[in-house]
Parts: structure tokens; C-alpha cells; sequence
């Protein structure tokens, strides 16, 4: 009877001990339910951010993949010393929320609503192609406000020929405007400008050199879809430097316009006497339009973070870009403020010569 009294005492407290661990247990479980979910959540679920960061910097006068990122046939190119870097923005989509945490908190980073960089109705493919062509448009502008600070030739070429278009079956893609009834051009507006004055139905006699043969072709003007008033020849021109000189940009997978005021200068470096940069690492970005003003871009401090780890010693900032850039200044890192592309070689030539050059102070 002693026996079987002991051993009932020990089954209870045995059978009492496992309760108290199964609660235990069940406790635990139940606080760190919410952990693990999150947990799951957290590495799983993406959230509607990007994040914006330093993207790779890459020096104009350089060479990417064995090409010269600004390759110049045609003209006598003066060798280059230093470096004249353009600089591009990282974006990382498709964050989950533990990544978007991450970019925040490390400081090198921004997190910014998607909808600012993929417009809501906008496909990624369709925001890459925009992208690609404001790329496209930077090249052209670049080369061609180039040109005119160095008081070198254009051209005005055939950039493309409308399906539909009167110039359909007459003109094709680089062919070279002489000519519009008789007046010589200059400037894409001068066809734009001869084009439009006259009536649908006018007989327009365009000079234009094919491989390098001048042809004579008359064409009747069409209306314009927009303004029936007008004549239409169906072409879009664009400006370049002239023939011999040939320009090609040697840059994939980057897109936007902020390259154009450093492929301008590289251009200016290549084409002139002298090391406009006065051999020292500068660094910088901006758009450009084709009379060689330069306009503000995104993520400026992004692009001074990369430009002062690639050992850029100064930066070219847009004028309208100085207030934002001059908040967050990297140490070691000059800031130059330019307006126009003329602005932007004298202040290099002035630092070149130890003097100073507009800030953003």
C-alpha cells in the first residue's frame, strides 16, 4: 500500500511538472507568434518604395567595356589627363519590408513613394523607355552645344522620316539638309521655320547629301495634322557636328538627362588645346539643351556621395540644384556652381589657373 501511495505521488507531481512546461510552452509560442509572423511578412511582403542611392560614376574621357565612353573620329583629339565623371542615381525596387529598413537606416540611402518614379498607369518598360530617349536627347544636345562653344560646324540631318509623310520615299535617317528652296541651314529651326511658312500643296525643292553626294528632290507639302493652315513635310531634323567629324556616346543602360553638361565637356577637353580640367578628378551632372544651358536634376546628394568616393576633388552643380546640393556637402568635396556649359569651362579654367569659381554659397 506504501508502494502504490508513492508511487501516485510521483505520477501527480510528474503529470503536474509536464503541465507547467506545456504552459510554458504554449506562452512562448503564443509571444513569439507575432515575431515569426512578422518575420515572414517583413522578408516576403515588398512595399510600394524605392529606394534612391549612389549609382556608378563614370569618367568621359574614359574608356567602358575597351570603347571611349566620348569617341571622336573625323578631328585631331588632344590627349586628356584627370577625369571628367558624370554620375547616375541607384534605384532598388521591389523592397521588401525589411530591405526598405535596411536602405533607411544605413544613411547612404532615401526611401521615396514608387509613384514618384513609376507613375501610377505607367509600366516599368514605358518609364525605361523615356528614360533611354531623354538619354538619347542628352547625347544630341551635348554635342551639339559643344560645337557651337568651340565655334565648330554643324550639320542639320534627317533624325527620322514619318511613315505617312510627304519626305517618306525621298529622304531616310541621316541624310544631310543643304538646302530648303534655295536657303542654306544652319539650324534644325531654319527647316522648321521654312517648313511651316508655306501652304500644303507648295512644291518645296530640298538640297540634301546622301553618302556623301549632294541630290536635288522636289516635294509637295502635305497639311499638318495639328494646323491644316500649314505645310507638313514629315521629318524630324536634328543638329550635329558636321561631316568629317563624326561624335559617338559608348554608354549602355543608363538613362535620363543628367550626363549631357559632362559629355559636353568631355567634348570641349577632346576638341581643344589643354587640359581643361587641369588634370584634377572633377565630377559632376546636369542637363543641357542645345544653346548649352544647363538644368537641374534629381538626387543630387546621391550623385556628390558617389562622385567624393570616386575621389572627386570638385563637383559641377546645376544653379538650380545649389540650395539642396549645398545642405549636404560631402567632406572634402568643392562644390562649382554653373548656369551654361560657357560658365561651366571658365570656372574650370579659372580653378585650372588657382583661382576661384562661382559656389553655391
Amino acid at each position: 500500500m506504501l508502494a502504490r501511495a508513492c508511487l501516485s505521488r510521483i505520477v501527480r507531481v510528474r503529470m503536474a511538472s509536464v503541465d507547467r512546461v506545456n504552459r510554458r510552452l504554449i506562452t512562448l509560442l503564443v509571444a513569439l507568434f507575432p515575431v515569426l509572423l512578422f518575420g515572414v511578412v517583413g522578408s516576403v511582403y515588398t512595399v510600394p518604395f524605392v529606394a534612391l542611392g549612389p549609382g556608378p560614376t563614370f569618367d568621359t574621357l574614359g574608356e567602358v567595356d575597351g570603347l571611349e565612353v566620348v569617341q571622336v573620329s573625323g578631328a585631331e583629339v588632344d590627349r586628356t589627363n584627370g577625369h571628367l565623371n558624370m554620375t547616375t542615381v541607384a534605384v532598388r525596387d521591389g523592397l521588401t519590408i525589411f530591405e526598405a529598413l535596411g536602405f533607411w537606416v544605413s544613411g547612404r540611402h532615401g526611401i521615396v513613394p514608387r509613384a514618384e518614379v513609376y507613375p501610377p498607369g505607367v509600366s516599368r518598360e514605358e518609364v525605361d523607355e523615356s528614360n533611354e530617349a531623354d538619354f538619347a536627347t542628352s547625347e544630341s544636345n551635348a554635342e551639339v552645344a559643344a560645337m557651337h562653344q568651340l565655334n565648330l560646324p554643324t550639320a542639320v540631318l534627317v533624325h527620322e522620316v514619318s511613315a505617312d509623310g510627304p519626305a517618306h520615299d525621298v529622304l531616310r535617317a541621316d541624310d544631310q539638309i543643304v538646302s530648303v528652296n534655295g536657303k542654306t541651314v544652319a539650324t534644325t529651326q531654319d527647316v522648321v521655320a521654312e517648313v511651316s511658312s508655306r501652304a500644303p500643296g507648295t512644291v518645296l525643292t530640298v538640297v540634301y547629301r546622301r553618302d556623301g553626294t549632294e541630290q536635288t528632290a522636289n516635294i509637295t507639302l502635305g497639311a499638318r495634322p495639328d494646323d491644316k493652315a500649314k505645310g507638313f513635310l514629315g521629318l524630324t531634323p536634328t543638329e550635329s557636328a558636321a561631316p568629317p567629324v563624326q561624335i559617338d556616346f559608348n554608354l549602355a543602360d543608363i538613362g535620363g538627362p543628367s550626363a549631357g553638361l559632362m559629355f559636353s565637356l568631355a567634348l570641349v577637353e577632346k576638341l581643344s588645346p589643354g587640359d581643361l580640367d587641369g588634370g584634377s578628378f572633377i565630377a559632376g551632372t546636369g542637363s543641357i539643351d542645345e544653346n548649352g544651358k544647363v538644368g537641374a536634376i534629381g538626387g543630387i546628394q546621391y550623385k556628390m556621395m558617389a562622385a567624393r568616393e570616386a575621389g572627386a576633388e570638385t563637383f559641377l552643380v546645376p544653379a538650380g540644384n545649389c540650395n539642396e546640393a549645398s545642405q549636404r556637402v560631402p567632406d572634402g568635396l568643392r562644390l562649382v556652381r554653373v548656369e551654361t556649359l560657357a560658365g561651366a569651362v571658365q570656372a574650370l579654367e579659372d580653378l585650372s589657373a588657382g583661382q576661384s569659381a562661382p559656389n553655391c554659397s
